[in-house]
């Protein structure tokens, strides 16, 4: 168990090294000038940028809405990024991403993640096969069980999905604190390749078992909820960043709080949703530069919790 954590923080510290002090732009639609910070699955030893993209409520839009996601997905890309995640539970949002991944020529160069939320295989089946539909594909790289919804069902229906290549890694995820001990449990005995949970400076309990566990396993964690749904933002209005904001790479409260969840070693990648074009390039400039210190970490948690 050790030596995984150990192999973590060496693979942090590398993709920290590698990284950028200064904030590339990205509006340019020009790579950045280095790459965004990778983290390691373990799974697999494959990485992936540390910093991703969610689409709940942001690509949940009409026909006039996708106009600046283009521009979104354009910059994302751009910055060197490539974890999207979505579900089926979203609204249209997999028709939106599918259609425009498509539009765009991006879909080889996205991690794409979705989800099974059903009660029973039969559901499960023609869920996966209308989010293939839906998402234009005939693969996705993470297939995972929606808040644990018939999680072992799901899981297993998942598990098959990958022996046959429609899938390449597997996953659990939630959203809430009061579910954080039964997705621990569950983690531990199932060793799924990846688990999402929500996790930010004023709800860091998922610290406490979820993160410990993920990483004794060899599970890969991605983080939804970093921005606590946006009432993160309703907190700082007005507000400095602290004296040390500039010596840490930082230059808004959104990277603040993306580099407070990445400066966990088990984090693999936190996904701020957005559909806003300079929102995009803001969150992304989180993945460049030094990381946060344990201290810095701790007064962010005694500011917000």
């Amino acid at each position: 168990m050790a030596n995984r954590r150990a192999f973590l923080s060496a693979a942090i510290a590398a993709a920290a090294a590698a990284a950028l002090p200064a904030l590339p732009a990205f509006a340019s639609g020009r790579p950045a000038p280095r790459p965004i910070a990778r983290r390691v699955i373990p799974a697999s030893g494959e990485t992936i940028p540390a910093i991703g993209m969610g689409t709940s409520g942001s690509f949940e839009v009409d026909a006039a809405g996708r106009e600046p996601l283009r521009e979104v997905l354009r910059r994302f890309v751009a910055g060197g990024a490539t974890v999207i995640d979505t579900s089926p539970n979203y609204g249209n949002a997999e028709d939106v991403l599918g259609d425009l991944l498509a539009e765009l020529g991006l879909r080889d160069r996205i991690f794409l993640a979705t989800k099974l939320a059903a009660d029973n295989r039969a559901a499960g089946e023609a869920q996966f096969a209308d989010s293939l539909r839906r998402l234009r594909t005939d693969r996705v790289e993470l297939l995972a069980v929606h808040n644990l919804r018939d999680w072992k069902t799901q899981l297993a229906l998942a598990r098959e999905l990958k022996a046959r290549g429609k899938v390449k890694y597997v996953g659990l995820t939630h959203y809430l604190d009061s579910a954080h001990d039964t997705l621990a449990d569950i983690v531990a005995a199932e060793k799924p390749d990846f688990v999402q949970i929500n996790y930010s400076v004023s709800a860091p309990n998922a610290g406490k078992r979820v993160l410990p566990v993920a990483a004794d396993h060899g599970v890969a964690v991605m983080v939804n909820r970093a921005f606590d749904d946006g009432r993160l933002f309703a907190r700082v209005s007005g507000k400095p960043l602290p004296g040390w904001a500039a010596e840490a790479g930082v230059t808004s409260w959104a990277q603040m709080f993306l580099k407070f969840t990445l400066a966990h070693p088990a984090v693999t990648v936190v996904i701020p949703a957005t559909g806003k074009p300079d929102r995009q390039d803001d969150n992304l400039r989180a993945g460049f530069g030094p990381t946060l210190t344990t201290a810095q970490c701790a007064e962010l948690v005694a500011m917000f919790t």
